[in-house]
Formats: structure tokens, sequence, C-alpha cells
């Protein structure tokens, strides 16, 4: 299987340097956060018990995990453009690992969610931002976006092989993207929100990354609780991936 994945990752990752501008493009959503958000808020640390005296420093992270998120909701379009075109029905009738299929989609969206998250770093860097636990921090703030990116992409997969209908992922995604971000740490310090939306935050993955990430970018990191909420990412992120391969096997029943 891992053979397989490797030539199926590396078909896809040929169609995406052919158009590196989808990279690009995708990068003007989180530029207008970073910067708007970033200025028109920046004055929000001078509430009491916000925690840093610096708002783009706290920003960068949720500009980070929010572009993993809405970036990769829209992986389950490619999946039904490759049942529209035909592709996905000539593989089946190919010794190609059917699992093979669907995790390359999740590593190609990886790839690209790391080269947007390590842009959007050092944008926030050039703009301002520091890193003071060094160079570790905003490395794991790369990975945890790659394992949040997984565990939407995957979901997105899971939609796309089951509704089969753009407009249906496109719904979802807007349905799932806002709360998701703002029921976390995303725009605002977890002790300044309603307890409600506190107890809501703890058991949302969006926020299990910016907790992460943030553990390791602070001056003394915490590195048990960055690595601890990675790993709860990582099972997630399994299971997703499982579940997308387990829904292509039933789309193949249906052929």
């Amino acid at each position: 299987m891992i053979a397989h994945t490797w030539w199926m990752t590396h078909r896809q990752l040929k169609a995406l340097l052919r158009q590196p501008g989808v990279v690009v493009l995708t990068l003007a959503q989180p530029m207008v956060w970073l910067f708007l958000f970033g200025n028109l808020f920046r004055r929000i640390v001078e509430l009491p018990g916000f925690g840093t005296a610096s708002y783009l420093d706290y920003l960068i992270p949720g500009v980070v995990v929010m572009n993993a998120v809405s970036s990769n909701m829209w992986a389950g379009m490619a999946a039904i453009e490759e049942i529209d075109r035909g592709t996905l029905n000539r593989f089946l009738i190919t010794p190609v690992s059917r699992s093979a299929i669907m995790n390359a989609n999740v590593i190609v969206q990886a790839f690209s969610t790391a080269i947007q998250s390590t842009i959007i770093v050092l944008l926030g860097w050039a703009a301002g931002a520091h890193y003071p636990g060094g160079p570790a921090g905003p490395v794991l703030l790369v990975v945890t976006s790659m394992l949040l990116g997984t565990v939407f992409s995957a979901l997105s997969n899971v939609f796309g092989m089951t509704l089969r209908q753009r407009e249906s992922i496109i719904g979802l995604s807007v349905f799932l993207l806002l709360p998701l971000t703002f029921l976390s740490t995303a725009f605002m310090a977890k002790r300044l929100m309603p307890g409600w939306m506190q107890a809501v935050a703890s058991a949302n993955p969006v926020n299990w990354a910016l907790d992460g990430a943030r553990g390791a970018l602070a001056e003394n990191p915490d590195w048990g609780a960055a690595l601890a909420h990675c790993g709860w990412l990582l099972a997630l992120a399994a299971a997703m991936v499982w579940l997308s391969t387990l829904t292509f096997r039933s789309y193949q029943r249906t052929v």
C-alpha cells in the first residue's frame, strides 16, 4: 500500500505544481485576517486578563489554524471532480490499493497546508510577530496545522464520497467554519469567553491545535501539553482517514 500511496500522491502533486497559483490564491483570505484583524483588534490585549502584550503574536496561530480548516474543507470537491470525469472509476479497475487513493488526497492537502502555514508564519514575523520559544515553536505550529488539516480534508472526502454534490460541501463548509473558529481561542483569550464557550472550546479540535501551538510558542514552552494536544489531533486524524477509506469502499460497491 505504501508504494501505491506514493505513486498516487506523486500524481496529484504533479497536478498541484502545474497550478501553484491555487496555493497562492488561498492565502488571500488569511492575509486579510492577519493584517485586518491584527490592526483592528490590536488594543484588545489591554483587557484585564488577556495574558499577552501583542495581539499579533496571539493572532498568528489563530490565522494558521483557521486557514488549515478553511482550505481543507474543500478537499471533497476534488473527489467529486474525479467522479464526474470518470477518473476515479478507471482507477477501480486497476490493482491500485483503494486506501492509497484516499490517502493521496489527504497527503497532498497536508503538503499544501504546510506551505501555506509556513508562509503565514514568515509573513507574521516580517510584520513584527515574535516567537520567543525559538524555531521549534513555529515548526510545531506548522505540524499541528497539518494534523488539523488532515482531520478536515478526510472529513471533506467523506462528504464528497457520500453526498457527491458540490453545493452540499460548500454549505457544510460554510456552516462549520465560523462556529468551529469562534468557539475556540483563535481570536479571543479563553478566560475572557463565556463559561459555556470555554466548555465547548475544550472539546473543539481547532482549539486543541491552538493550545498545542501556543504552548510551544511561549517563551517557556510547555512541551508536555503541546505534544499531548498533537497526540489527540493525530488520533482524530487517523480516525478520519480510516472513515474516508471506509466511505470510499462503500462508494465502490455502488459503481
